[in-house]
């Protein structure tokens, strides 16, 4: 990786940083990513596990599939990637995590400021009264039924055809259209409305570092491209600016 020192001086400066994540920095925890040439939507047909009227029809099978999905999530820990944001968290007055992975790595690698798009896999709900069944599994004996009234238990997660959680979107709109640099990590950024958000930050200014293993429609106005892993990258990144900042303060 070659930076400029302008360039690590605007990293290291910045006051308020955004930055969005996707499914590519957890694929080194062992979380299989979404698209891409071994993503997950290549070998399943979303219309039957990723839908609320798929769950209605078989609550059974969507059950088992996130029952298995947060096994594989369980089993697996935070890599380099979400350890050197947890600690990038800490050098700035205004930070900001947005990411659309439901698997809870960034809060386990430390991460307090987090912007969960597509929810969480770990909390679950009853679709009929509310109650929450967080930290559950549901694939036997019927068990995905609420204790309390009977009714079907859901993972709480944006599935297809469902909008965003208002608080959350309005959140991370907020903090991308105010930051002095936005980091895109380990996303397609083809997925809207997510995908808006590096540009709402061009638009008002900021500098946009993206980090990926191969092009994106970001790559178009990304103050900074790097193709590699994410893993790889943002533990250079924090050595970076630390070694930056170290220098400064002499």
């Amino acid at each position: 990786m070659k930076l400029t020192r302008e360039e690590i001086k605007v990293l290291a400066e910045a006051r308020r940083v955004a930055v969005l994540t996707g499914s590519g920095i957890s694929a080194e925890s062992g979380i299989p990513t979404f698209r891409g040439e071994n993503g997950i939507w290549t070998k399943l047909n979303p219309e039957e596990l990723a839908n609320f009227n798929a769950f209605l029809k078989n609550p059974e099978l969507v059950s088992a599939w996130y029952s298995h999905r947060r096994e594989i999530i369980r089993e697996s820990k935070p890599n380099a990637a979400h350890l050197a944001l947890a600690e990038l968290e800490g050098m700035y007055e205004d930070f900001t995590l947005i990411t659309q992975n439901i698997d809870n790595l960034h809060q386990r690698a430390g991460s307090r400021n987090v912007c969960e798009l597509h929810g969480n896999i770990e909390r679950n709900y009853c679709i009929n009264c509310g109650t929450r069944y967080d930290g559950e599994d549901f694939e036997e004996n019927d068990s995905f039924h609420c204790r309390k009234c009977g009714g079907l238990i859901r993972p709480d997660i944006v599935w297809f055809g469902e909008m965003l959680p208002h608080h959350e979107w309005e959140k991370s709109e907020q903090a991308a259209g105010r930051s002095d640099v936005m980091y895109v990590i380990g996303t397609s950024a083809v997925v809207y409305p997510a995908a808006q958000l590096p540009l709402i930050a061009k638009r008002n200014g900021s500098f946009i570092v993206e980090i990926n293993i191969e092009p994106t429609p970001v790559s178009e106005y990304a103050d900074i491209s790097i193709y590699e892993s994410s893993a790889s990258a943002m533990p250079e990144l924090l050595k970076l600016i630390k070694e930056y900042k170290r220098v400064e303060e002499v």
